[in-house]
């Protein structure tokens, strides 16, 4: 699905529109306006979400439907996905830095995400995997585990699927980075549980 994301004010969204802190080394933009359209159905829906810092995830505000078909039919409208248009938005809405250097640039999730779709690079999963790696893999950790729970998607099936490890380590991982003092202010409360 190809989503059109921007900022409440109708700018391309980047890493420069993100300009709330979450977690230790994340920003995410605090509104975003993102539309998509379903040529099968023939419907545009464009979607308004806002972050909530109780909720720890973005909240969908407006939902607008149009047709853009001639033959339009409105049961299409049913076929609409806004949990969908919100959740490939979400990764051109969180921006992190590549480097420690203080004057590094920001660049989205977006702009890091793979051909294949993947979010880390296949040589930083292999990377972060090691031992010995724990800083750098907390913080990997902290954003795949951002990336899904401001999605409302299950953070550790995500981590699980982008580090090749099973479920169990990515859940022991996500408490274990937590104890260490990374994902302040992010909760998830989809899939299993892992220290929230």
């Amino acid at each position: 699905m190809k989503v059109d994301v921007r900022t409440i004010d109708g700018q391309t969204m980047s890493a420069c529109a993100a300009s709330e802190s979450v977690g230790s080394t994340l920003r995410i933009a605090p509104a975003f306006v993102a539309t998509a359209v379903d040529e099968s159905t023939g419907v545009e829906t464009t979607i308004e979400a806002h972050y909530s810092a109780t909720r720890g995830r973005y909240i969908i505000t407006t939902i607008v439907n149009r047709a853009i078909a001639d033959d339009f039919n409105e049961d299409r409208l049913k076929h609409a996905a806004p949990q969908a248009i919100l959740q490939v938005a979400i990764p051109h809405c969180v921006a992190l830095q590549l480097d420690d250097d203080p004057n590094a640039p920001w660049t989205t999730v977006a702009d890091l995400t793979t051909a294949e779709g993947r979010i880390i690079p296949p040589w930083m999963a292999q990377a972060v995997v090691k031992r010995g790696m724990k800083g750098e893999r907390w913080e990997v950790i902290e954003i795949l585990y951002g990336t899904a729970a401001l999605a409302d998607l299950p953070p550790v099936k995500l981590i699980a699927l982008e580090l090749e490890v099973p479920e169990r380590t990515a859940s022991d991982w996500v408490q274990k980075a937590r104890a260490a003092g990374w994902l302040v202010g992010m909760t998830s409360n989809v899939g299993r549980p892992a220290g929230a």
